[in-house]
């Protein structure tokens, strides 16, 4: 298992940029009830700042006043998501990639800590822009701080 590299903020990629500014509706999959976890902490970030986050967690049925759904799949079609942000361990992302391209999403955002190539690969060879190991959250707050 090769070692995350620390991202790197002050030289994003143009395309993370690009994804948040057109991001309305998030799927966040491994969303937290716990206050203390990251995906908590991101997810009403994102809440406050007037995005609509879909959690996704099959132990949950809802956080932070969400409703929960058990997988990608089981949100309701007539909700169009723009970006799935994933917060799984690394080895668990491409079966959530795979599932989010048969949905139709073609934003795909693993969140500080999390890549893999072969999700990252597969998602781009179906036209998906893909974000790896960048939180969605910093790179909001960058954009807008650049933007004011």
């Amino acid at each position: 298992m090769e070692a995350c590299k620390l991202p790197d903020y002050q030289n994003l990629p143009p395309e993370a940029a690009e994804m948040v500014k057109q991001t309305k509706v998030i799927a966040l999959v491994g969303a937290s009830p716990k206050e203390e976890r990251p995906s908590h902490q991101v997810m009403k970030y994102l809440l406050d700042q007037g995005f609509e986050v879909i959690p996704v967690n099959p132990g949950q049925r809802e956080i932070l006043g969400q409703k929960c759904y058990p997988r990608l799949s089981e949100i309701p079609p007539e909700k169009e998501v723009d970006t799935v942000v994933i917060f799984r361990r690394s080895d668990m992302v491409l079966p959530i990639v795979e599932e989010a391209l048969a949905r139709g999403i073609r934003q795909i955002w693993m969140q500080e800590g999390v890549q893999n190539e072969e999700a990252a690969r597969l998602a781009r060879e179906q036209g998906a822009r893909v974000v790896m190991n960048l939180c969605f959250k910093k790179v909001h707050a960058l954009t807008r701080r650049q933007n004011a």
